[in-house]
């Protein structure tokens, strides 16, 4: 890499990645992921890291001009992520309660996890900061495409694959792809 490239790296992303950390919130986090794309932790959760766990692709859609954000709202919350796991950029993960990421799991750019409505639907509780929360679980070997959504409750079953823009608000089983909206399954592996 030239002077040039080098201090273009340094201003678009090295200093980027140290703000979001600067930003960041979340005081009990275990383990030390690689970060190429900027990560802003919040929260008085938790959120575990496994080992070899990427987050951030340097050739993928929003490199320079996005960040992930992952949040362990209360003090029980917890988002443990795998080993071997590759998260790319402009990630959203928010655990009311739980979210589990299994190893070797493949995650595409601006993927949205949440195991909450955040909101109660009836109108006379919306402000209510008690929303319903249900664990969201993503087994092992599993290939999130783009822009897809996973909503409480919803369990990935090992070796699946989410089509892009997929919103998932049922269990998908193992062994198959599933797409759509909501995500349905449309073929075994």
């Amino acid at each position: 890499m030239g002077i040039l490239a080098s201090l273009k790296y340094f201003c678009f992303v090295t200093l980027r990645i140290k703000k979001y950390q600067f930003l960041s919130t979340c005081k009990n986090v275990k383990g030390k992921p690689a970060i190429y794309n900027p990560l802003l932790l919040n929260g008085i959760g938790r959120i575990n890291f496994g080992k070899h766990v990427q987050l951030g692709v340097i050739n993928s859609a929003g490199f320079f001009n996005s960040y992930s954000y992952f949040e362990s709202r209360n003090p029980e919350s917890l988002i443990e992520i795998g080993d071997n796991v590759s998260i790319n950029n402009a990630c959203s993960i928010v655990a009311f309660s739980k979210i589990l990421v299994g190893n070797n799991t493949i995650i595409g750019t601006n993927c949205t996890i949440l195991d909450s409505d955040a909101h109660d639907l009836n109108p006379l509780n919306r402000n209510n900061a008690n929303a319903l929360a249900k664990p969201i679980v993503i087994k092992s070997n599993v290939f999130l495409g783009s822009n897809v959504t996973l909503l409480k409750g919803v369990t990935i079953g090992e070796n699946s694959i989410i089509g892009n823009s997929s919103v998932v608000t049922k269990d998908i089983p193992d062994n198959v792809v599933a797409a759509g909206n909501p995500a349905k399954v449309i073929r075994n592996l």
